[in-house]
């Protein structure tokens, strides 16, 4: 794993919405460092995140705000393990411990890189094909008490093309019956 690289660094509402999401566009990531320009709003404040996995071998930290948005994919991967993406950029995310204990997978392209705890099996975080700037965070992994918000967007992980460098598609509300 290349983590010698990585950056140091309640109840949840939850709102469904299909709009792309911000977090994996190059703007979200560079936002917070920019100044603001005369007539744009203010940039949201960033918080620490504590999280990990379910063993506590592996321990990270990573600054995003409070009012989190993730993505919800319906890949193969995703889907069977229940994994809510907050993607946050690679000088965002600290890992505190474990790096011995993660054990890494990869599939289809090879590209992304997944991250598990070789001792309990959770997938914490992870390198994503889609924005290989950043790092993906496991919003259920994150610890209590510094989450205020959550909207949850659906994305289109099963419909990529394993050819198309990203960003996932959002997924298409399914018609009703």
């Amino acid at each position: 794993h290349n983590l010698a690289k990585v950056g140091v660094v309640g109840s949840n509402p939850i709102a469904r919405s299909s709009a792309r999401p911000a977090a994996w566009t190059a703007e979200f990531s560079l936002s917070a460092a920019q100044p603001l320009k005369t007539g744009e709003t203010a940039v949201t404040a960033l918080v620490t995140h504590r999280g990990g996995c379910h063993c506590g071998r592996v321990r990270f930290a990573c600054e995003a705000p409070a009012e989190i948005e993730v993505q919800d994919c319906n890949c193969s991967i995703c889907r069977k393990s229940g994994y809510r993406h907050l993607v946050v950029p690679k000088q965002r995310f600290t890992l505190l411990a474990g790096a011995d204990a993660l054990t890494s997978y990869r599939f289809g392209t090879g590209v992304a890189e997944h991250l598990f705890c070789a001792v309990c099996g959770i997938k914490s975080f992870y390198a994503p094909r889609s924005a290989p700037d950043c790092y993906s965070v496991n919003a259920l992994c994150l610890d209590p008490g510094t989450v205020t918000a959550e909207t949850v967007v659906a994305l289109d992980g099963a419909g990529w093309a394993l050819d198309d460098p990203g960003p996932v598609p959002p997924r298409q509300p399914e018609a009703e019956s």
